[in-house]
């Protein structure tokens, strides 16, 4: 796992505190990491996740739904995903 600080998401121009890159691993890991990332963070920041497991895409779809969070867009690549998550408490 690597986080990475950043300054912008380069796509969509929104600033972001972190990128947490869960390539490699499969569920249900990268929901495990994306949880213990986000719960650092302070309400409003953003948080961007790449992931390569095409599961990814439902499962932290379905976990931002159910603790709340914002899903601000997922971005599809050849190999990953992107998620832009901002918190919301």
């Amino acid at each position: 796992m690597q986080v990475v600080q950043s300054m912008d998401a380069s796509d969509t121009g929104i600033n972001q505190a972190k990128t947490l890159d869960v390539r490699g691993l499969f569920c249900p890991e990268p929901v495990f990491r994306t949880k213990i990332e986000i719960e650092k963070l302070s309400s409003g920041d953003i948080l961007k996740v790449v992931a390569d497991d095409p599961e990814s895409e439902e499962d932290i779809s379905r976990w931002i739904s159910r603790t709340g969070h914002q899903l601000l867009s997922i971005n599809r690549t050849q190999k990953d995903l992107e998620f832009i998550i901002k918190k919301a408490k």
